[in-house]
């Protein structure tokens, strides 16, 4: 069995340092766990994404992590069949033990002991009049959660910085020179310009209609598409049918399929033409040849190569992106653009600001052992300090996953939820920033007040004298703020990618950072969700609004919230080569603001004229 594991992991790309030593250990997690080899490699193939280590060897050092791992995944596995059995932990023992001041210290959150954190924490703790009350649903604590007893309050997880400016140095985290609320008044920020760009599906459609002539007609308009931009921009010939056999080199442009049901390997790879060029046949797509590449199912791409025998396509050049020289939006409908700012139709369309404060957190927004929503509740006391100019809040907001909700337990309707908790908060919180303030809602699938489809229509809000201040946008959708194009989509593909994808790093050796790759593949291929057929679980509706998925132009930043672990990234496009421009954007993953029953993470930007002078950090709640 050991030869088994082994082959296991060098098929899914990994060598293994010390293999004797190595193999031995993993047999032994096999035996304990009931795994089989192919699961404890799928297992260290997410354990090694989620803590993006670029080298692809597995090292002997690396295995007691593994087996924490492990038992971390058993765990959660047997409470999923077991809902109501509980793990005791050192910190039930704690709160035990202390629970004969539980009644003395109810409404303390807690006492962080070190200096750095309590000066860190000591604005949003010590002033409850004006955070606590204004964000909180007006219910008192009738208990000290694990979430109120951290310790760890707001510590920055990872940052850049590349703008050494006087003006950004003010936003930068200052512990010991906190502003009043006084002077918070007098020096508000300016407010942002706001322009959204709506192609997504309208409240209150009808959904579950899609037809198998959708489907067939939305991929083939992506082969098109990719076709008519490849050709406009003069690098490529005119495809030609790739089932046809051929001695000479062509070059054919089409879609990978995976031949059967289970993931792409080198054998199982189809490459589907357009019915214009093929009548929409598939061949077998041979890349022995290439040093390096990256493919997944719904991919479309151009391939150079030859098919010696009419049965398999042999590449010698596979070009997996869309020409930066070639207008994206090649044969669209322009989209319906909402104008929520007058002043963005006149003057100031000619001056590019280009400036933007932001910050963004992915929900789930509450933590598993209750509905009180204290993440949010301290991350809206963070921005009264921060003043953003943006707040941008992904879904889910009432999450379907959460075990109240899943288990019908809560004496609320979810829609009673959703407006007292989530939108309660957000109006207290533009209500007491004034009118520069602003929030973007956009929903999630996993949004149990909401349509499950994807694409998905933007919450049916009006919050009276607000609307202008509290926007909710279509999952995916993109918008202009002061400018700067932001693209988000709350579908978690970057982890649905890394289960689908299949790749070959350059036999030199030289590292590639996964993450950036998978984040890629949205921009290469202008799609939020690039992926066919989609993930067990996607409501994907082709006859919802054709085009809501397509990226028409790169955006300056691009939201991508995962279960995968935070990260923010400079993407580049292109290869600055032949005149063509390289074009940069930035990749941000929040994280979640709430994970079990403790805090998350979320982002904060500074955008500041382009990705290289920008300042971005995770903190976590």
């Amino acid at each position: 069995m050991e030869e088994e594991i082994v082959a296991e992991f060098k098929k899914s790309g990994f060598d293994l340092d010390e293999e004797q030593e190595i193999a031995k250990k993993c047999l032994t997690f096999c035996i304990n766990y009931n795994l089989k080899p192919s699961d404890i490699a799928s297992s260290w193939e997410v354990y090694y994404l989620n803590r993006q280590w670029n080298e692809p060897t597995v090292q002997n050092a690396q295995m007691d992590g593994f087996l924490q791992y492990l038992q971390n995944e058993q765990k959660e596995a047997a409470i999923k069949e077991e809902p109501d059995l509980h793990f005791y932990s050192s910190k039930d023992v704690e709160m035990i033990l202390n629970e004969e001041d539980g009644d003395t210290k109810e409404g303390i959150l807690s006492s962080p002991t070190d200096r750095s954190l309590r000066l860190y924490s000591e604005p949003f703790d010590s002033t409850p009049q004006i955070h606590g009350s204004i964000f909180s649903s007006g219910k008192p604590s009738k208990h000290v959660t694990p979430f109120g007893q951290r310790t760890d309050k707001f510590v920055v997880k990872f940052c850049t910085n590349n703008t050494p400016n006087a003006e950004n140095g003010e936003r930068v985290i200052d512990h010991e020179n906190s502003e009043d609320d006084i002077i918070r008044k007098v020096q508000p920020r300016k407010r942002c310009s706001l322009n959204v760009h709506g192609s997504g599906p309208e409240p209150g459609c009808r959904f579950m209609y899609d037809r198998i002539e959708d489907r067939f007609n939305a991929l083939e308009n992506r082969i098109k598409r990719h076709t008519t931009a490849l050709i406009a921009s003069g690098l490529y010939e005119e495809p030609v049918d790739p089932t046809v056999a051929s001695q000479k080199s062509i070059f054919s442009v089409g879609m990978i399929c995976c031949d059967g049901e289970g993931h792409l390997n080198e054998k199982s790879i189809l490459l589907q033409s357009s019915v214009e060029h093929s009548g929409g046949q598939r061949v077998r797509l041979e890349l022995q040849k290439l040093s390096q590449f990256s493919v997944f199912p719904g991919q479309v791409v151009g391939i150079e190569g030859h098919n010696p025998s009419g049965h398999c396509l042999i590449a010698s050049k596979l070009v997996d992106s869309f020409p930066l020289s070639t207008a994206a939006d090649v044969n669209l409908h322009p989209a319906k653009k909402q104008a929520l700012d007058q002043e963005i139709q006149s003057t100031d369309l000619s001056h590019k600001q280009e400036e933007l404060s932001v910050i963004i957190a992915s929900g789930p927004f509450t933590t598993t052992d209750n509905l009180s929503f204290e993440p949010l509740t301290e991350l809206l006391a963070y921005a009264t300090r921060k003043l953003p100019q943006l707040l941008i809040l992904l879904g889910p907001f009432v999450d379907s996953e959460h075990p109240e909700i899943k288990k019908g337990t809560t004496d609320r309707s979810f829609d009673e939820i959703f407006h007292t908790e989530i939108l309660k908060r957000l109006q207290d919180y533009v209500e007491y920033m004034g009118s520069d303030a602003r929030v973007i809602l956009m929903p999630s699938i996993r949004d149990a007040n909401h349509d499950f489809v994807f694409p998905q229509p933007a919450f049916d809000i009006h919050p009276p004298n607000l609307k202008h201040q509290i926007t909710s946008l279509t999952n995916p959708g993109t918008f202009e703020a002061n400018q700067v194009k932001i693209g988000c989509c709350t579908v978690d593909i970057l982890k649905h990618l890394s289960g689908e994808e299949m790749s070959r790093n350059p036999a030199d050796g030289t590292p590639s950072d996964r993450m950036s790759r998978l984040a890629n593949h949205i921009l290469s291929q202008r799609r939020f969700y690039p992926l066919y057929p989609p993930v067990e679980g996607i409501p994907l509706d082709f006859s919802l609004a054709p085009e809501a998925l397509h990226i028409s132009s790169i955006p300056d930043i691009l939201i991508l919230p995962s279960d995968m672990k935070f990260f923010v990234k400079v993407l580049s496009l292109g290869e600055g080569g032949e005149g063509e421009e390289q074009v940069k954007c930035i990749c941000v993953n929040p994280g979640r603001l709430a994970k079990g029953e403790g805090g998350g993470t979320f982002a904060e930007l500074n955008y500041s004229g382009g990705p290289d002078r920008s300042n971005a950090s995770i903190i976590g709640i």
